[in-house]
């Protein structure tokens, strides 16, 4: 199985970017706005429109707010299995926000890092925002 973890640190406060990745509705408005286009919640998921169409229902595992932890799986794609984690966490020069995913097939990585790549730019540029 590969994983791929990606973070970044902002200068937002730590209960600011919880608030936004908690808000599971609002990934394009509050996160990711233009990576992802749309985002509609239902009871234990949430369907996903990203920029370039495709779109995935993603059930929400676990929404933490003590371990500031959102953790979630995807359907409608490729791969035969998708299993994700955000974690925040408080650092001295503000807050760092991991993201973590493990999936299959293993040959899906290329793809899957560019992906992740893409999305944690637009989220770095998004958090940094709210630092003021």
């Amino acid at each position: 199985m590969a994983t791929i973890k990606k973070e970044i640190v902002t200068k937002a406060s730590t209960a600011a970017v919880w608030d936004a990745v908690r808000d599971v509705g609002a990934l394009h408005t509050r996160l990711v706005p233009g990576f992802v286009v749309d985002t509609v919640v239902e009871p234990g998921a949430r369907t996903v429109t990203f920029a370039n169409g495709l779109v995935v229902r993603e059930p929400i595992i676990t929404l933490d707010d003590d371990a500031r932890r959102l953790v979630w799986s995807v359907e409608g794609i490729h791969m035969t299995h998708y299993n994700a984690v955000v974690q925040v966490s408080e650092t001295p020069d503000g807050t760092r926000l991991t993201w973590t995913v493990d999936f299959l097939p293993d040959d899906a990585a290329p793809h899957q890092d560019a992906v992740m790549a893409t999305g944690m730019g637009i989220m770095q540029q998004t958090l940094d925002k709210l630092a003021g």
